[in-house]
């Protein structure tokens, strides 16, 4: 089988415990304003970074040379993904790592994913899925067996704030999470902290409330950065927030005090 990689990232020591191995599989159905992966968004499509050097000929792979420049998204089958994460294996066994699968959204490619978890654990190496959650239940029923841990995206509580700013309703992500955390399987919430979209003290009481009812390893405050505000000016993207939406340490360290008086184990960061 194959699907579309948009990269694969060695030693990543955030997206997971140890040392890792990260594969960005492309597609996303969300639209989210502060997204630092924009190359990831559109599915199942190879980008140019650089659009205008396209002639949009259609032939990316021949006349482009697709591997010496800077693009977004390669097809690959399963046994080259495996063979380049197997290269990390001996860093995965001595730091207690592993493979992380991410995007974009990963179970945009669910039948891709699931073949690349079952024989990552046949070869015995630890799995993450970085998800938004937000995909029909029988496709993380399909792949739960083969999954180690979660990272599980929770970006705002209030509906109509979460349709205003991702593009999806949250109801399907909410409902996934609790229904995850039924089958006592190993979660981190993640929480993108954006200034003045889900910093308030309303939204975080809301998510406190929620999860309280959700069995967590622990909660990653992610604060917003800029990063990748460059990749849509390449891609002849409009980013619509302004780069200045990191939230204050101050503000940072209260929410996290907020989740520790809740029982949470929590910290700033991935």
């Amino acid at each position: 089988m194959d699907g579309i990689v948009s990269n694969i990232q060695r030693f990543s020591i955030h997206d997971g415990p140890g040392i890792r191995t990260t594969v960005f599989l492309k597609g996303c159905p969300l639209s989210c304003w502060w997204c630092h992966n924009p190359e990831n968004i559109q599915p199942f499509v190879q980008e140019l970074y650089y659009q205008e050097r396209c002639v949009n000929c259609g032939n990316c792979d021949s006349l482009c040379n697709y591997n010496a420049r800077e693009s977004a998204g390669k097809r690959l089958t399963t046994e080259d993904v495996l063979k380049e994460i197997k290269k990390d294996q001996i860093f995965f066994e001595e730091s207690g790592g592993g493979v992380t699968f991410s995007g974009g959204e990963p179970f945009m490619q669910t039948e891709f994913l699931k073949e690349l978890l079952v024989e990552c654990k046949s070869a015995d190496i630890h799995t993450v899925v970085d998800t938004s959650g937000f995909t029909p239940w029988k496709n993380i029923e399909s792949i739960v067996d083969y999954v180690d841990l979660f990272l599980y995206d929770i970006k705002i509580m209030d509906n109509f704030q979460h349709l205003k700013f991702t593009g999806v309703s949250n109801n399907i992500i909410l409902d996934n999470l609790y229904r995850l955390s039924n089958l006592n399987k190993k979660i981190i919430v993640r929480i993108p902290l954006i200034k003045g979209f889900n910093d308030n003290e309303s939204n975080i009481k809301k998510t406190i409330s929620f999860l309280k009812g959700i069995q967590l390893v622990g909660i990653d405050i992610l604060p917003y950065h800029k990063m990748g505000m460059e990749k849509y000016k390449r891609l002849n993207m409009t980013y619509k927030l302004t780069g200045d939406e990191k939230p204050r340490e101050i503000v940072m360290e209260s929410i996290q005090n907020m989740f520790k008086s809740a029982g949470f184990k929590v910290k700033i960061g991935g």
